[in-house]
């Protein structure tokens, strides 16, 4: 079954950009500081994984209008809203419908904004970044913001306390505020950043957390510019 925003989020799609920023807190600075990160880079060609609505696209395109983008969703509602608001940018867009997993074009960077965290285990979330790691050209980056939660008990409760204050802040109950983040946990998983640093690490990227707020965190791979040589560090 296809990822659907409509039944998960329990919001029209025409509603999604309105609903996140009541959702996820710092929603525009996260977008500000992943584009930001990626067109430090310079790159030429994007994918953007999980693309949504374009708004991350649309923040990269903002501070960096050289590249081209390929926005990659499974919900085709999406990418729909995603070509209105892109309009402007037509030119340097192309849209895929189809799930992130599996093969990837080459590309000299890949984005991704509250999309990874559909990714239900650590293994298969690798196997993603091994994905990623492989469309890149040498030096490229993936820049990643997603939820991630502490593995210790009290700290996550903590962590889902501010999170729930933001909702409430945003104009939504308590109650509802919780029973949100149990409706989500259907499909859903927010695992530690430690985790998330090391998988990335694991599947050969230099990685690094750019920026943080409860619970969003920035994260950005490089891939080396020059490889190293498989054989040699699996002997050592």
């Amino acid at each position: 079954m296809s990822h659907s925003v409509r039944r998960h989020l329990r919001v029209d799609v025409d509603a999604y950009d309105q609903s996140i920023r009541r959702f996820i807190p710092a929603y525009e600075e996260m977008l500000e500081q992943a584009a930001s990160a990626v067109a430090e880079a310079r790159p030429e060609c994007v994918l953007d994984l999980g693309a949504g609505t374009g708004a991350l696209t649309e923040a990269l395109l903002q501070r960096y209008p050289h590249c081209s983008v390929e926005l990659i969703d499974s919900d085709g509602t999406m990418l729909e809203q995603a070509r209105k608001r892109l309009a402007p940018f037509a030119s340097r867009l192309r849209y895929t419908e189809r799930s992130f997993h599996g093969p990837l074009p080459p590309c000299d960077a890949v984005i991704a904004s509250l999309a990874l965290h559909h990714v239900p285990t650590l293994e298969a979330k690798q196997d993603v970044f091994r994905s990623i790691h492989a469309a890149l050209r040498p030096g490229g980056v993936f820049v990643n913001a997603d939820a991630t939660m502490s593995a210790d008990p009290d700290a996550r409760q903590a962590e889902y306390q501010t999170w729930a204050a933001h909702l409430v802040a945003s104009g939504i109950s308590e109650e509802r505020a919780w029973g949100h983040f149990k409706e989500w946990a259907d499909e859903d998983t927010y695992f530690p950043l430690e985790e998330e640093l090391a998988r990335l690490k694991a599947a050969g990227f230099e990685a690094a957390c750019l920026w943080h707020t409860v619970p969003i965190k920035v994260v950005r791979g490089v891939k080396p510019a020059v490889q190293p040589d498989l054989r040699q560090r699996n002997q050592d």
